[in-house]
């Protein structure tokens, strides 16, 4: 009987270590691929790095941005992703819709004043799906650098080796249990 449990846990914790490896692979992949956050299913997964949104957006969390079908038919009080001048993904809440959808003013939830320039509606990347991981994002930047991406790639590999060769020593431990025994009922 307790063979069989030690024989389930051991199952157990080979495929768990097995899927942390292949998901950790997905994501340092699809982070990569996409040139920034991984992207699911029309769902891109974004850091955010200041407290413009706070306390409803901390900072360094991630949240889902659903990517944009319509850019003009966003509506005041909605958050949306946007792409600045400068190539900067902010994520900010509407206030104030103008030209029927194709500019529009924006306001970080924690700032006093609206941002200074309007946003227009071919720089909207997506809107905000009100998913939100705190302190993940600090994770997902790691994983953008050569070292993150190394460690995360390594660490579950070296764990899953570890944990093989540990099996194995334990299968011949075994096997030198169930010989001995049997030498002494020959004897």
């Amino acid at each position: 009987m307790v063979r069989r449990i030690l024989k389930v846990m051991s199952s157990l914790v080979t495929t768990v270590l097995f899927i942390v490896l292949l998901l950790t692979l997905f994501l340092v992949i699809s982070t990569k691929a996409s040139g920034g956050e991984p992207s699911l299913f029309g769902y891109q997964l974004k850091t955010v790095l200041s407290g413009s949104m706070e306390p409803d957006i901390k900072t360094g969390s991630i949240v889902g941005i659903e990517e944009t079908k319509d850019p003009t038919a966003y509506q005041k009080g909605d958050v949306i992703t946007f792409r600045t001048e400068d190539d900067l993904l902010i994520t900010h809440r509407i206030t104030e819709v103008k030209q029927d959808g194709e500019v529009y003013t924006t306001k970080g939830d924690a700032n006093s004043a609206a941002d200074i320039d309007p946003v227009m509606s071919e720089n909207i990347v997506g809107s905000y799906t009100g998913f939100t991981i705190p302190y993940l994002g600090y994770v997902l930047n790691f994983t953008n650098t050569a070292e993150g991406a190394a460690l995360l790639l390594i660490v579950p590999g070296v764990l899953l080796l570890f944990y093989s060769g540990f099996m194995i020593w334990q299968a011949f431990r075994q096997l030198d249990k169930e010989k001995k025994a049997l030498k002494i009922d020959e004897n």
